[in-house]
Formats: structure tokens, sequence, C-alpha cells
């Protein structure tokens, strides 16, 4: 009796281990934006971006603060937060998907693998379809990821004013960038 009692706690044991393994979270992850035009640059990054990826599952998500972003001048990054984002009332950007094509990539071999990423991505209180290649890097059983897409501001109801449109582009090109660690 206490062999089979030991055989169940070992079993459960290991696989609350392995299950641990297939999660992998980051606190400082990037996202970065360019939303400038020739006339002015206009580019922020954030480096706090939280994000958990499920590699048994392929779900991954993606959460921002719109006030860590940080620019090259304070008022561009104050602008940003109190009129175009209004970042007290929407504190957030999240992302929510799954890879798509989970087979293609092989988190037990050393390499770098495309992967299509498809979700919802919510901006403004605006939720949108998305769908995105990105690449997913394994280094020594270590993973990491990257990509780079674009987003119109009127799809999530962003307004630029008039007397600013030639210098904020309508279109604006994100880049991700995460270093994972197991959850353990």
């Amino acid at each position: 009796m206490i062999r089979s009692f030991l055989i169940v706690c070992l079993m459960v044991f290991t696989t609350a281990v392995v299950s641990a393994q297939t999660r992998f979270f980051t606190k400082t992850g990037t996202i970065s934006f360019k939303a400038g035009t020739p006339v002015e640059d206009i580019d922020g990054v954030n480096k706090s971006v939280t994000s958990v990826i499920d590699i048994s599952t392929g779900q991954i998500e993606f959460a921002v603060l719109i006030k860590g972003f940080e620019f090259k001048r304070g008022l561009m990054q104050e602008h940003f937060n109190e009129n175009y984002m209004e970042s007290d009332k929407y504190p957030k950007a999240i992302f929510k998907g799954k890879i798509e094509d989970l087979s293609k990539i092989n988190f037990k071999k050393d390499g770098t693998y495309k992967a299509l990423v498809k979700g919802t991505l919510e901006i403004h209180n605006v939720k949108k379809d998305v769908e995105v290649v990105g690449t997913i890097k394994v280094t020594e059983g270590a993973i990491s990821s990257e990509a780079s897409f674009k987003i119109l501001l009127e799809d999530y109801k962003i307004e630029i004013p008039g007397a600013v449109k030639d210098k904020i582009s309508p279109t604006v090109e994100i880049q991700t960038a995460c270093d994972y660690k197991a959850l353990k």
C-alpha cells in the first residue's frame, strides 16, 4: 500500500514538473514602435513587457503598460499618454493568440523557426484580429521570439489632430522581442 502511494506521488510530481516546463515567461520583453514621418521621428520603446508562451499548446500572450513606453523627448511621451493613447483610461495593451504552425517548431532542437501567430490585439479598448509571422529561436533549451508587424491607428480609434497629421504616420510599425525562462 505504501509502495502504491509512493508510485502515485512520484507520477503526480513528475507530471507537474513536465507540465511546468511547457510554459515559458518573461517580464523583460521589449515592444518598440515607429510612428513617425519624414517630418519627425516618433519612436517609443517599452522594456517591461510581460509575455507567456505555452510550447505544448502554442498559446502566447503579451501585456504591456502604455505608460511604460519611453521616448527621446518627455513632451512626446506626455502627448502620447494624454492625447493619443489616453493611458489613464486605457492603461494596457494585450495580445492573446496561438502559434498556428506549432508542429513546425522543435523546441527540443536548437534552431530558428518561422511561426505564424493568430490572435486578438487589444489597444485603446478596441480588439482586432491580427496575424503575424514571427521567429522563434531555440538555443540550448532557452526560447526567444521576435516579430514585426504594422497596425493602422484608425483601427484602434486613435485619433490624430489635423495640426500634427504630417508628423504622425497613420500606420505604426511594431517590433517585439522576448527572451523567455521556464516557469518553475
